[in-house]
């Protein structure tokens, strides 16, 4: 299980203003991660906003513009399935190299929810429905905010 080994992270959001980024493909999956990726912001403290997009490729554009904005962090969530052609490596890259860059660009976390799979019954798995081993969406929320604290130490 790619879970295994994975820290446990409490993390106080009071007073941080995260966005949940998503993409709309493969709807059972994106809901779950959506789902997850809220839980752990809410309970934490933190604001919640969350912007839809069409697809992967385009959550480094929103997510930069939701930084830009004011959010503290961003939880970037999508759902890459391989397919026949080699799509699948260009939007991987695209989305995982750009998010990459807005978190440089900008110096603020982006918690990194996109799932590349060889096919849907991965997503379902990793998706934090009834009956995934994993809960991605969540873990990523966990991650944004644990850095964002970090962050804030770091800069006094």
């Amino acid at each position: 299980m790619s879970g295994a080994g994975s820290p446990t992270l409490t993390t106080d959001g009071t007073g941080l203003t995260v966005a949940i980024v998503a993409g709309q493909w493969h709807t059972a999956i994106s809901e779950g991660l959506k789902a997850g990726a809220r839980r752990v912001l809410e309970a934490a403290g933190a604001t919640v906003v969350e912007y839809a997009v069409p697809g992967s490729f385009e959550l480094p554009v929103v997510s930069k513009a939701a930084l830009e904005a004011g959010a503290d962090a961003v939880v970037a969530l999508g759902v890459i399935i391989r397919g026949g052609t080699p799509h699948f490596e260009y939007v991987s890259a695209a989305a995982t190299d750009g998010l990459t860059r807005v978190a440089l660009d900008t110096g603020k976390p982006v918690g990194f929810g996109v799932l590349t799979l060889d096919d849907e019954q991965q997503g379902l798995d990793r998706a934090g429905l009834p009956g995934s081993t994993e809960d991605k969406g969540a873990e990523a929320a966990e991650a944004a905010l644990a850095t964002a604290r970090v962050l804030q130490v770091i800069r006094g």
